[in-house]
């Protein structure tokens, strides 16, 4: 970001850009010169997808946009005033020069339909402004032709910008166009949405303007007329047709309420529909003016053709009543039918129905999800049983505990918002007129909120008895957590003692070699002269060594005694070179452990080790447990580079489970050039695991004991695998 610097002396709050505006003369599209170079910079950074292919639209961020207005300040390109202000990026507050011209432009530019706009979150849960030339602002920048239009709304995504300081980022051109209608700043707002979603096939031609309400208690209301299905226009439209029109409406609605609300009410949705949100069931409402044939209620509920047509609206049909001569009022399980002249009349009092139906939906959900959750602690509750017997069950436990602990909290909150909602929603009056009040006595209103606030507090005894049934959880994990604790420490103590028992032994080994090497190397230096200068087989008898010995060595006082003295100290000189050279031979152990904590078939393990010379074997049996420690000189150093590797298993017999490897290798007397490293001893191990064939792949998959959640997720990632492949 550039840094804040003064203003221009010339330019003055007085004499800033209205003034030159107004002296300016304007181009041919209608724009003023900096609104044409602003829209000429917008276009060089942003790009809309070509129809029909897997391009990414290219939008500017409103930041980076800023940023670029005031350095064509400074180039002199642009003849706008600026000023520094404060600005949030990234969670950091910085200054930013901004200038109040440029921007008003970008939003004139949005208003004549040449720039789009697009509302989206960042990482740090802030909203970003994207900006995007329009179809329209090509065209005028390529041929000079302006328009008089204006535009309130713009283009929303639920998508998370990662980078919210880069000056660019692509988007997929299925987004949602918003029209703001009325809104209040804490109860409602009502806004029209048109969908720019792809279509099946080609020949498909989808035109949704859905109205959407949004109230503070919770309620969605998504609304539309249908003018045409096919090539039924206005009348007589096909329940058939219509049906799949429904279901095409309840995923469009989804998407486009996904791009309005936040991040965190997502969050909720899918916790309570297991990642399945955009699925999620919804009240269909169908008011008609006529439908036919015009029957009775009773007529209609055949348990035939007429019923089996309606079903496909409004599900499996519960009742019918004639609330007037000339009105028809049908129940489904998942919607409604009103028919008849007068049916928009009562749609008020409908609408106020359905808040209540949707809530009872909503609560059937939830009661589901409560009960999954209870499932998913019984199976952590069967996990932690036995986890003494799988080393990887803590982790599982943990990452299970906590995930549920969320879950909890977050089913917490949803209910106090539903309790909220129920208090909120208002019972609406009894009308006056006949067909009014037999509507009303139908819907029950008052009768199902009371239903409903009994089923809320069902509800809050059973998340608080899951949160219960949580905290025993975590005390039982801690029990697993301490017992692997107090195992670990118990076999650190044997370890620790049994160390400390032959670092005693070696140091006094070590000290007594190097005493009996020294005494040795003089014992031996001695004998070297007694060789010399013995009785009987010395050299000293010689006649040419006779003299040599009388006039220099029997004749010179110490002489032999330093000589003596040198000899040892030569002879204990190659000794201790020698050790040191085994010593260093010694020292270059590479060892390597492999933390495996896998499902084997230990009938294969045990043949594959019977193979081997042991060197040392340790078992260890407790009530669940049989620990088998198993130490072998891999003989065939050719396969090793020259030097033969020793190495541990530790397995458990009893539970099929391999613990560890353990491999000590001495490079230093491998050969230069075939030595291992490392990694390739790693590799080396893996590679005659798998080739023994000992996994038990079956045994360790533990998908079945998955979350409810974690499952649902591995069905989107074997989805989309799917479509990835068929691309």
């Amino acid at each position: 970001m550039s840094k804040p610097q003064p203003k221009k002396e010339e330019e003055n709050l007085d004499s800033g850009s209205d003034t030159e505006t107004e002296s300016e003369e304007e181009e041919d599209t209608g724009l003023t010169e900096n609104q044409n170079r602003m829209l000429y910079m917008i276009s060089l950074y942003t790009r809309r997808a070509t129809p029909g292919t897997d391009e990414k639209d290219e939008w500017v961020r409103k930041p980076a946009l800023i940023v670029l207005i005031y350095e064509g300040i400074v180039a002199g390109v642009l003849d706008y005033d600026y000023a520094p202000a404060s600005a949030l990026v990234q969670n950091r507050r910085i200054w930013m020069n901004v200038s109040q011209e440029g921007k008003s432009d970008i939003e004139f530019l949005r208003e004549e339909e040449l720039v789009n706009g697009l509302q989206m979150s960042s990482k740090s849960f802030q909203p970003i402004t994207c900006y995007q030339i329009s179809d329209k602002g090509k065209e005028l920048l390529n041929n000079n032709v302006g328009s008089t239009e204006r535009c309130q709304g713009g283009f929303i995504s639920p998508a998370m910008d990662a980078d919210a300081t880069a000056t660019q980022v692509e988007m997929s051109p299925e987004l949602t166009s918003v029209d703001i209608l009325d809104y209040t700043l804490t109860n409602h707002i009502n806004f029209e949405a048109e969908i720019n979603f792809a279509n099946d096939g080609d020949n498909v031609v989808q035109v949704e303007t859905f109205g959407v309400s949004l109230n503070a208690e919770g309620t969605c209301f998504y609304g539309l007329q249908v003018e045409a299905v096919l090539d039924r226009i206005k009348d007589n439209i096909s329940l058939d047709h219509l049906s799949r029109l429904l279901v095409d409406v309840q995923q469009d609605s989804s998407a486009i309420v996904d791009a309005i609300i936040s991040q965190y009410q997502r969050d909720l949705l899918n916790l309570v529909f297991l990642g399945d949100a955009e699925n999620r069931n919804k009240v269909n409402l169908l008011i008609a003016n006529e439908i036919t044939p015009h029957l009775t209620a009773e007529e209609y509920m055949d348990k035939g053709e007429y019923e089996n047509e309606l079903k496909q609206v409004i599900g499996d049909t519960k009742a019918a009543y004639d609330i007037s001569e000339h009105d028809t009022l049908i129940f489904g399980a998942y919607g409604l039918l009103v028919a008849g002249p007068n049916s928009r009349h009562h749609e008020p009092l409908l609408c106020a129905y359905l808040q209540f139906i949707t809530i009872d939906i909503f609560l059937q959900n939830f009661f589901a999800r409560i009960w999954i959750l209870n499932d998913d602690m019984q199976t952590t509750n069967n996990i932690i049983l036995e986890g003494d017997k799988d080393p990887r069950a803590l982790n599982r436990i943990r990452y299970r505990i906590c995930k549920l602990a969320k879950d909890i909290i977050m089913l917490e909150e949803i209910l106090g918002y539903m309790l909220e909602a129920l208090e909120i929603i208002e019972i609406p009056p009894e009308p006056p007129e006949q067909a009014g009040r037999s509507l009303y006595e139908r819907l029950e209103i008052a009768g199902m909120r009371n239903q409903l606030v009994r089923r809320a507090m069902d509800l809050k005894k059973n998340v608080a008895g899951s949160h219960r049934f949580l905290d025993v959880l975590r005390e039982m994990s801690s029990v697993v957590s301490e017992s692997k604790m107090f195992q670990l420490n118990e076999s650190v103590d044997m370890n620790t003692k049994r160390m400390c028992s032959l670092q005693e032994s070696n140091e006094k080994a070590a000290s007594s070699l190097q005493n009996l090497q020294i005494i040795f190397g003089g014992i031996l230096a001695f004998n070297i002269l007694d060789r010399l200068t013995g009785n009987n087989w010395s050299v000293a008898n010689s006649s040419w060594f006779s003299s040599f010995y009388e006039s220099v060595i029997v004749n010179t006082p110490l002489l032999w005694f330093l000589i003596s003295m040198l000899v040892w100290l030569l002879i204990s000189l190659a000794f201790y070179q020698m050790y040191r050279s085994g010593n260093y031979i010694n020292e270059g152990v590479t060892t390597i452990r492999l933390k495996i904590n896998r499902k084997i078939f230990v009938d294969r393990l045990v043949t594959f080790l019977r193979s081997k010379l042991h060197s040392y074997e340790e078992r260890q049996y407790d009530d669940v447990n049989d620990i088998v420690r198993i130490t072998y000189t891999d003989n065939m150093k050719r396969d090793w580079g020259g030097s033969k590797p020793v190495i541990t298993f530790e397995y458990d017999e009893r539970n099929a489970y391999l613990f560890t490897v353990t491999v000590q290798y001495n490079r230093r007397k491998a050969r230069k050039a075939l030595v291992f490293n490392a990694e390739e001893l790693r590799e080396k191990i893996i590679e005659e695991l798998n080739g023994m064939d000992v996994w038990d792949l079956k045994g360790e998959d533990k998908s079945a004991e998955d979350l409810a959640a974690d499952k649902r997720a591995s069905i989107e990632r074997l989805l989309e695998q799917e479509e990835d492949e068929d691309k």
